[in-house]
């Protein structure tokens, strides 16, 4: 049985979008069935949104968000999924959070046809990154790394020692 890679990120970021500038520091298990694609996905749905947290059972809990942000009361503020989950998941998520964010590595294509039927799709954002930027990105990725992070106009800029790679954060709407 392969076993749980636990990663360090530690990340400057820049986000002139939010006016928004913090250190990151954090840990992150990668669970041996994910992706290097969808744990940098969701190394960047971190960085994007203020206040979240990963989700305790990672991806041993389908009926779990990604991440998550929750309200004053309990109840969660911010649901978030990565790559393209079922739009049963995306339905449940819609009527349990305020907020619901998708953050995809894959074309978005086959989200938006199965997501057409639900009730709230309009509410749910989702956004999709460059295939190739993750993949660059992939190549870069340590146990330890150490990153900046610049977010303007929709357009991410992350760098390292001895790289700087660009990618778009593309809006994509379910109907």
């Amino acid at each position: 049985m392969a076993a749980v890679t636990l990663y360090r990120f530690r990340i400057e970021l820049s986000d002139l979008d939010r006016n928004l500038y913090d250190t990151l520091d954090f840990r992150l298990a990668m669970h041996p069935s994910e992706t290097t694609d969808y744990l940098l996905t969701r190394v960047l749905a971190y960085a994007l949104n203020e206040g979240v947290a990963f989700s305790g059972e990672g991806l041993s809990d389908p009926d779990q968000p990604a991440l998550r942000r929750d309200g004053p009361h309990g109840a969660i503020d911010l649901w978030i999924e990565i790559g393209n989950p079922a739009s049963r998941k995306l339905h449940r998520a819609s009527k349990a959070a305020a907020t619901v964010r998708v953050y995809t590595y894959k074309d978005p294509r086959p989200l938006i046809a199965e997501c057409s039927e639900i009730p709230r799709a309009s509410s749910i954002e989702v956004f999709a990154l460059s295939p190739k930027f993750l993949e660059s990105l992939s190549a870069r990725v340590e146990r330890d790394s150490r990153w900046s992070l610049l977010v303007q106009d929709g357009l991410l800029t992350l760098s390292g020692e001895g790289f700087s790679i660009e990618g778009e954060l593309r809006p994509v709407s379910l109907v």
